[in-house]
């Protein structure tokens, strides 16, 4: 049978009519929900099991350098393209908690407790998530981190400025320690947002954590089955990681893309927040060649939730395409 438009214009009609006859019965509605259900999500890569964990979402107004190289008109086409609205960015965020069968391993832990007031819940949910999926900060043996931007390292502390992992060794790349650890690249900075980083990496690893940390260099396991990969630009020291087992494998990218409808689409283009954009950009296209050469799955800090998924090319870029959920692990 055919649907036409002027069926389904006639169909609206008659749904609208439904309340006014006479013998249509009102009833009350179920009182609308107000909380989102909690958000986390699984899956497997050999034996090792994978916890997605939400950390919220910011939504904040599309500036004129956002992309440091593309006009705002071309940034809010790409938006509109997919099917987003203009005029606005909506920034995930997904850290993760990885059960290598021997150890309990996160991976980045989000804007923390503080962005959680100022935002009013929509981000610093990692501790709220994280606990709703079962899983005890006091269980944690390890937690890696890929660089140390707010939304990676802030959830290192709790509200009270204590160890949120209290069990945890912490790791951090050796290059991203020895940059913003060093006075004298700190008094180098000028813009207020850089200031901001340096000040916020010694409140956390200074202040918080009283410099007790691991450095790890790239090429090398940091967990078991978890190999830290260069993958600079974003930041000097920025690491993303492959987690292997058995024959399964997963990319874990971390920030080599921001917003995947703008970045991964447009490799070319330059994120304001890349602190070396040219490097970021070389860095961009050599992990994203390889994964559509490798046809790996890839796990990304700042895809749409459940975040991960596989890449091919597409024209001059390259195109996400999310995994299937899976109901059952």
């Amino acid at each position: 049978m055919e649907i036409t438009r002027r069926h389904a214009l006639a169909g609206a009609a008659a749904l609208a009519a439904l309340p006014l006859l006479p013998n249509a019965s009102a009833k009350a509605a179920a009182p609308a929900a107000e909380k989102q259900a909690p958000s986390f999500y699984r899956y497997k890569v050999g034996d090792a099991q994978v916890n997605v964990i939400s950390d919220g979402i910011n939504n904040f107004a599309l500036g004129d350098t956002f992309v440091l190289n593309a006009k705002k008109d071309e940034v809010n086409a790409a938006l509109e393209r997919a099917f987003m609205p203009k005029d606005k960015m909506s920034i995930q965020f997904a850290p993760l908690v990885i059960n290598t069968g021997g150890k309990l391993v996160v991976v980045d832990t989000g804007n923390g407790p503080g962005a959680f007031a100022s935002s009013k819940g929509n981000v610093g949910q990692f501790a709220s998530n994280m606990a709703a999926a079962g899983v005890d900060p006091k269980a944690v043996d390890m937690v890696v981190i890929s660089h140390f931007h707010a939304d990676h390292i802030n959830g290192l502390l709790t509200a009270d400025n204590v160890l949120a992992f209290p069990n945890a060794e912490v790791l951090v790349p050796a290059a991203e320690w020895k940059y913003f650890m060093d006075d004298g690249e700190m008094g180098k900075q000028t813009s207020d947002r850089m200031k901001g980083v340096f000040a916020n990496a010694r409140r956390v690893f200074d202040a918080g954590l009283k410099k007790k940390v691991t450095p790890y260099e790239m090429g090398k396991d940091v967990a078991p089955g978890l190999q830290a990969v260069a993958s600079h630009g974003h930041t000097p020291g920025h690491t993303s990681y492959v987690l292997s087992s058995g024959s399964d494998k997963v990319f874990i990218q971390s920030d080599v893309t921001n917003l995947p409808a703008l970045f991964v689409t447009n490799p070319g283009w330059h994120l304001m927040f890349d602190q070396d954009p040219a490097m970021a950009e070389a860095t961009r296209r050599k992990v994203y060649d390889m994964l559509v050469a490798d046809k790996m799955r890839v796990q990304g800090f700042h895809y749409p939730f459940p975040a991960n998924g596989f890449v091919e090319k597409d024209g001059t870029g390259y195109r996400l395409v999310p995994a299937p959920w899976n109901p059952v692990i």
